[in-house]
């Protein structure tokens, strides 16, 4: 096996080892329990079974089968969660035919970046997914459940499901995905509309129409951004069934594959002698697993704070050197935007992840002795299909379209798809797969702005139109919960397509749906907690060098003191006055920008 990933499997494993003993010791101590459902006595459970009917009031009152919780992320207003306004029903009733039962154990949030992009909203985004951690722990506390199953997909909600899940580690439990919806537009084309607009080329209308042919159905949205990178990532981590991740909604594939992962979940609880607990599959080799497979797709950079998170959430100090390290030896083998024009559609149509988990497995870039939530590692490498209406599962094959998925011994790029770059300013973190080499180097002088309006503003008023840095500085998780800015990309974008040579630098965040400007994010430690970006002026001569994996200032900074805005001023509207005792507590971007975990490897 690769050396590289063997000795970054071994770093984060021995630094761990006393966050990892107490994570297991509270799972162990949990288990020791026995089944929850028989710890609580007969009003507990007429409270959980009154609304209850038929085979399920029974199944709850006798507790011969196994019940599992649901913990849904339903919405209709997000289009990827809409398809599951009808999996509780589906996952009953199957589980009904086993002589098992089912209930919704509790819902959580779900908001959508896509919608509060450049609004209020967005400063509460971040914040949601340790909020959806712990609405997961409130619906499992009910301690009626054998097993659970995640309906959830999107930006924070899937890894925050999945850290509130690990509290519960003890239970069998798994992600149950929906799909994505079809190809709309090119993502060329709806880039280049929205430079049109932010130009003042084209009038709000036109804009509206190009949006709605881009985003037209439910399913996750097609471009390879976080909610996408969830389904990858998560499994390559074996918490889903292998080929499940990106199979369309409301197919009959879409159908089996729901019914089989509750069926496996049933099948694996203490009832039946052959338990798999979630804290079995949830392990350094997995994580890692994880790591390489969102690597070699090139995939969102808003995983840089979460699988810190989700790291932690299960015994885990994952860093961001360990995901530097790993880059250096994981290449690029998928191309889909940002990275190129191909969609998720199209990465699917060439085999998906289990064709992507074998072209990594030839490498020996993946750990193989791990459990999965539903087999073993061998398994990550078949696809799901229908003969005569039953799901099998055959070897995947190689990639059907060498454009998207690499064929042979090949790659895109020599290097994974993210990069931590380091400088005197801190650390930061770049998606260099999504940037053209000509972009890579770029020394110029700083335009310092503490907020994204001010810089459209600056736009408009032909301030920009030069080589420069743009420094958006008070955008942390402890200034205003670090919102992503997207609202740059396409003024940055026009910059760039006029010639000028542009880089963006801040301590907020973009996803995977960033284009193709080079964007230092994430900046560690951000300007609200003293770090140098809150001394910066115009003028100062920033040097970023993705390719050297550094950022610096050239100009000195000695002497000078933090320019410090209101930052409580534009916190209270729209909700964010209840939020300030996340932006208090949370911890920096480079430990997961998170205010729940704050394991002691020293304790």
């Amino acid at each position: 096996m690769n050396k590289t990933i063997l000795d970054v499997t071994n770093a984060i494993e021995m630094r761990s080892r006393k966050t990892r003993a107490q994570y297991l010791s509270m799972i162990n101590e949990q288990a020791s329990e026995g089944r929850n459902r028989d710890v609580l006595n007969c009003s507990n459970i007429a409270h959980a079974s009154a609304a209850m009917t038929g085979s399920i009031k029974e199944n709850l009152i006798t507790g011969k089968g196994p019940n599992i919780g649901i913990v849904t992320a339903y919405n209709d207003m997000v289009s990827a969660h809409c398809p599951y306004k009808d999996y509780p029903d589906e996952i009953k009733l199957c589980l009904e035919k086993c002589g098992a039962s089912a209930q919704v154990a509790g819902g959580v949030p779900a908001m959508c970046d896509g919608v509060t992009q450049g609004h209020p909203g967005m400063d509460m985004s971040l914040f949601s997914r340790d909020l959806i951690a712990q609405g997961v722990a409130v619906a499992l506390s009910h301690n009626v459940f054998d097993g659970a199953l995640l309906l959830g997909i999107c930006d924070k909600i899937a890894p925050g499901m999945l850290m509130g899940a690990a509290s519960f580690g003890h239970l069998p439990i798994a992600f149950v995905p929906s799909g994505p919806m079809g190809t709309g537009i090119s993502n060329k084309e709806k880039t280049e509309v929205r430079q049109q607009y932010a130009a003042g080329k084209i009038d709000k209308i036109t804009l509206q129409r190009m949006e709605c042919k881009a985003y037209h159905e439910a399913g996750t949205c097609t471009f390879y951004g976080t909610a996408n990178t969830n389904q990858l990532v998560f499994e390559a981590m074996g918490l889903m069934l292998p080929g499940s991740a990106f199979v369309r909604p409301g197919t009959a594939l879409r159908h089996a594959l729901t019914q089989e992962i509750s069926r496996v979940i049933s099948n694996e609880t203490v009832l039946s002698g052959k338990a798999r607990p979630l804290c079995e599959v949830l392990t350094a080799k997995n994580i890692v697993n994880g790591l390489v497979a969102l690597l070699a797709s090139g995939g969102s950079t808003n995983h840089t704070l979460h699988m810190l998170a989700v790291a932690r959430s299960c015994g885990y100090i994952l860093t961001w050197d360990d995901l530097s390290a790993l880059s250096d030896a994981v290449p690029l083998l998928v191309q889909v935007y940002p990275n190129a024009p191909y969609d998720i559609n199209a990465f699917e149509n060439a085999g998906g992840v289990p064709v992507l988990m074998k072209a990594l497995y030839e490498r020996d870039l993946l750990h193989e002795d791990v459990k999965t939530v539903s087999g073993s590692f061998e398994d990550q490498m078949k696809s799901p299909a229908l003969e005569d209406g039953k799901l099998v599962y055959r070897d995947c094959g190689d990639t059907r379209d060498p454009k998207v998925i690499v064929e042979g011994k090949g790659c895109f790029r020599e290097h994974g798809g993210l990069k931590v770059l380091k400088g005197n300013l801190g650390q930061c973190v770049i998606k260099i797969s999504a940037v053209a080499p000509e972009h890579h180097h770029v020394k110029a002088p700083a335009m310092v702005f503490n907020s994204q309006y001010d810089v459209h503003k600056a736009y408009h008023e032909g301030k920009l139109n030069k080589d420069c840095v743009v420094v958006v500085r008070y955008a942390g998780p402890a200034a205003s919960g670090m919102p992503e800015l997207h609202k740059l990309m396409p003024v940055l974008g026009n910059l760039q397509k006029d010639g000028y040579h542009v880089a963006l630098l801040t301590d907020g965040r973009l996803s995977g749906a960033s284009g193709g400007i080079p964007s230092a994010l994430h900046l560690s430690p951000e300007a609200a907690r003293g770090g140098a970006l809150s001394l910066l002026r115009d003028g100062d001569l920033i040097d970023f060098d993705a390719d050297a994996g550094s950022v610096n200032c050239l100009t000195s900074l000695e002497g000078r003191t933090a320019e410090k805005p209101d930052l409580g001023k534009d916190e209270q509207t729209f909700g964010r006055w209840l939020f300030k005792s996340c932006r208090d507590n949370v911890g920096p971007a480079d430990q997961g920008a998170t205010f729940l975990f704050k394991w002691d490897p020293n304790a």
